[in-house]
């Protein structure tokens, strides 16, 4: 038994719920554009940024993110997240890595110079030729650049790759806003080459990568029945390239893909990109308003402009069909999302402030001590390590964020301080705990408590980490 004193110091404490948000920018930081934003996403991710120090924006660098260590630890979850998902043999992504300055030449082949030169940056050399270098703001010529060095045959297809590289996009810079509307961006981007035959099985296969993503982990949506929907953006009326035959092919293959799904669908008229059509997918936030995050392109034009081509089972070459894909879509974009829809009580494997461990008596070195020995833990550490032996860690370990709290203060503000900073779980260590080793750990939610050994608990973060809770 633990004795009673606690158990009381844990339970007793009141803990009020702060139901706004204040509408204010991260402490100490200026805004990179001069007009203030009263929209209410805007102002929960200010707020939940400034408390948990998640990220910052500096004029020195308009529209760019200077991600802090926290928002740092969230971003490489979901990347982490998505490289997972993507390599499994269900998907078959393999992952490359591209430059990011293109000689205009390229853009040019790609009808991007034509088509979206405005948004670009332009990047000039000190060559002797003194040609013009674009920033690159998509992938896609990249990709076909690499597919193009080698020879495909049709038993290659489909071939995936997907990428996470930096991208940058000229955007104006009165339309620049947080998170959502910025010039540096990462996308979980990806591409398959594949024969006409396969092109159906692709996109149904990039809906249920979709689905994996918007139906078991990240549910915007409360109503379980519809998790997102989906838009049919359809040829822009100017600023396209290709044949409008060729367009329509495209629309009636995507209007096919989705009729065979089975889910609900809208048109969204002139809203494909410039090479192609394709199927946006839309999430509520928590006011209702809905925001596009995947995304899927059909595109036959530029695998013509790059000539790539397979030799096909009758020995004649010919060209495959590209489809452009992003779960994430943008991940600086999607984490507002996040932000706005958990508002900081982040589930713990995205959570920054996993676990907070707190001695009863600050001045009893033992439950000190014994806070710092859980604590490495729960880091994977080990603990018999000698400083002068170190050894490598291995890949796959499991790694916890575990602060100590021994400041010089009452148990019950420094309880009500891990739970406004929206710690998922508090674990508390007396004189009880040091003798036992079982530690008293609760969640921010709910009072009951429970109690563990230092294995036990690294166990059940284990397990919540595995499943993504």
């Amino acid at each position: 038994m633990f004795p009673i004193t606690t158990a009381e110091r844990l339970v007793c404490v009141r803990f009020p719920y702060l139901s706004r948000h204040l509408v204010t920018k991260p402490t100490g930081l200026k805004s990179d554009t001069s007009t203030t934003t009263n929209n209410v996403n805007q102002s929960i991710t200010y707020d939940v940024s400034n408390k948990q120090k998640l990220y910052i924006t500096d004029p020195i660098s308009p529209g760019s993110i200077f991600f802090l260590p926290n928002g740092t630890k969230i971003f490489n979850k979901l990347i982490q997240f998505m490289k997972q998902q993507q390599g499994r043999l269900k998907f078959g992504y393999q992952e490359v890595i591209t430059p990011l300055i293109f000689k205009k030449s390229l853009w040019e082949q790609s009808g991007h110079w034509e088509n979206y030169k405005d948004d670009m940056f332009k990047v000039e050399g000190t060559d002797a030729s003194k040609e013009t270098y674009g920033l690159k703001p998509m992938n896609c010529p990249g990709h076909c650049v690499i597919y193009n060095r080698f020879d495909h045959s049709y038993n290659e297809l489909p071939l995936r790759y997907s990428d996470f590289s930096p991208l940058h996009r000229n955007e104006a810079s009165g339309a620049l806003s947080g998170l959502t509307r910025v010039r540096k961006f990462h996308q979980d981007d990806g591409h398959i080459f594949c024969t006409k035959e396969q092109v159906e099985s692709e996109i149904l296969n990039c809906l249920k990568l979709v689905d994996l993503c918007y139906g078991k982990v990240f549910k915007f949506n409360t109503d379980p029945t519809t998790t997102y929907s989906i838009n049919l953006s359809t040829r822009p009326k100017d600023h396209y390239i290709g044949e409008l035959q060729t367009w329509d092919h495209a629309e009636g293959v995507l209007k096919n893909v989705l009729e065979k799904s089975g889910k609900k669908w809208q048109l969204n008229e002139g809203d494909g990109a410039f090479y192609g059509p394709k199927l946006d997918i839309m999430v509520p936030d928590h006011t209702g308003k809905s925001h596009q995050v995947a995304t899927i392109q059909l595109d036959f034009q530029l695998p013509i402009r790059f000539n790539l081509k397979y030799k096909d089972r009758d020995n004649t070459y010919k060209t495959p069909i590209m489809i452009h894909r992003a779960v994430f879509g943008s991940v600086e974009r999607f984490l507002a999302l996040l932000i706005d829809h958990y508002k900081g009580k982040w589930p713990f494997w995205l959570n920054p402030y996993q676990a907070m461990v707190i001695p009863i008596n600050t001045k009893d070195v033992k439950q000190v001590e014994a806070c710092q020995i859980l604590k490495e833990q729960l880091a994977g550490e080990n603990e018999l390590e000698e400083e002068s032996d170190l050894k490598p860690i291995p890949l796959n370990n499991f790694r916890f964020n575990v602060d100590v709290d021994e400041r010089s203060e009452p148990l019950g503000y420094r309880i009500k301080d891990a739970i406004l900073k929206h710690y998922s779980y508090l674990i508390i260590i007396g004189e009880e705990e040091v003798k036992t080793g079982k530690y008293s750990i609760r969640t921010r939610d709910d009072r009951k408590l429970d109690h563990l050994t230092g294995k036990e608990i690294y166990d059940m973060f284990c397990n919540l980490e595995r499943n993504y809770k």
